[in-house]
């Protein structure tokens, strides 16, 4: 994750980090202080948790071939298909429900 803070607090910057924390800076930029990188792989670890129930979604959701069959039968007028797709995303967005935002 070093790697992801240092390039989100200088964008710009020519770098390259070896091992966990050995950090190489090719061009003349000013680096981060520790207290600025800190605070970012904090933030970002804090944005990786909050989206992990992307994450356990993810593998359960009905496949994109099932939503194009649901499709198929929907646009020939029988709806059921098309009900499941739905029931199944909404019973998986159930299992793991987005957390709530303070």
């Amino acid at each position: 994750m070093l790697y992801e803070a240092l390039k989100n607090l200088r964008p710009n910057a020519s770098f390259y980090v070896k091992g966990d924390s050995k950090v190489t800076w090719i061009d003349d930029v000013t680096p981060p202080t520790q207290a600025e990188i800190d605070a970012e792989i904090v933030r970002l670890q804090a944005e990786y948790d909050a989206t992990q129930y992307q994450r356990n979604r993810q593998p359960e959701y009905p496949s994109l071939a099932d939503l194009a069959d649901a499709l198929y039968w929907s646009n020939q007028g029988d709806n059921t298909k098309l009900d499941e797709y739905y029931a199944a995303c909404a019973a998986v967005k159930a299992k793991y429900p987005k957390p709530e935002v303070n």
